[in-house]
């Protein structure tokens, strides 16, 4: 008898059927359906765009902060929570969020197209060397 199905989303999955055991398993079967309307959720993930930070006014927000009072007579962990609270109110300020694209989470921000081409052409390279097609030298370094 199945007790419980768990899933990450409600309503993602559908028409629960038993189909029996395999072979001599005392295990049964379990046929079930992805429902699609649930599946097609996108995922708003933002990330903050530190390119149209203005670092300006993050200066001036930590540094108007009376650090002496504020972190006096207090332990390394209850100094710690305060300054991180500063930090992250400022940073929410100074720094707009931007959405991120299903393409950009893919690649490191860093991974441009010109170094796109170059891991391309390795690769390329690379699969040619282990088929036999390219000579050890013309291939390059392997591992960098």
């Amino acid at each position: 008898m199945l007790d419980l199905i768990l899933t990450n989303k409600e309503g993602l999955v559908g028409d629960i059927k038993l189909k029996g055991s395999l072979g001599c398993s005392d295990h049964e079967m379990v046929e079930f359906r992805i429902l699609r309307a649930a599946r097609r959720v996108h995922s708003k993930l933002t990330t903050l765009d530190f390119r149209r930070a203005d670092f300006g006014l993050f200066r001036d927000l930590l540094g108007g902060v009376p650090w002496n009072k504020a972190l006096e007579g207090r332990g390394a962990q209850d100094s710690w929570l305060i300054f991180k609270g500063h930090l992250l109110q400022a940073q929410e300020r100074c720094s707009p969020t931007k959405r991120k694209s299903s393409k950009s989470t893919k690649r490191p921000p860093w991974m441009n197209k010109v170094l796109l081409g170059k891991v391309k052409q390795k690769k390329e390279a690379y699969r040619g060397w282990k088929q036999g097609q390219v000579e050890r030298e013309n291939v390059g370094p392997l591992r960098n």
